[in-house]
């Protein structure tokens, strides 16, 4: 008999070989990015291990996953987008040039 955390880890493991490839393709297409395609993917595998144990491993797995993956990487494009706008933002409200600073006079003029 085996223990539900071990159910859990064959599936992901399972899902790793099965899925891995589709869900990277899937995020690249979406997003053009390689490198987040491939860090939100790994974030999605984290995710099962922490919530399958709980929630049971869904009936369609891959699916399950990539939409996880897609999430993380809608919610990293929109977080960088708004931190581009604040710094427009600050950009904007900052001088057009920097103030002059001026030397002390030690009255040696």
């Amino acid at each position: 008999m085996t223990a539900p955390g071990d159910r859990v880890r064959s599936a992901v493991e399972a899902a790793y070989r099965d899925e891995w490839g589709q869900v990277v393709a899937t995020l690249i297409a979406a997003t053009g990015d390689w490198d987040l395609a491939e860090d939100c993917a790994q974030d999605a595998f984290a995710a099962a291990l922490a919530s399958w144990p709980r929630d049971g491993v869904p009936r369609r797995p891959g699916a399950w996953l990539t939409t996880a993956a897609r999430n993380r990487a809608l919610d990293r494009l929109r977080r960088d987008a708004a931190g581009a706008a604040k710094l427009r933002l600050l950009a904007a409200a900052a001088p057009a040039s920097p103030p002059r600073r001026t030397s002390p006079t030690n009255g040696s003029d």
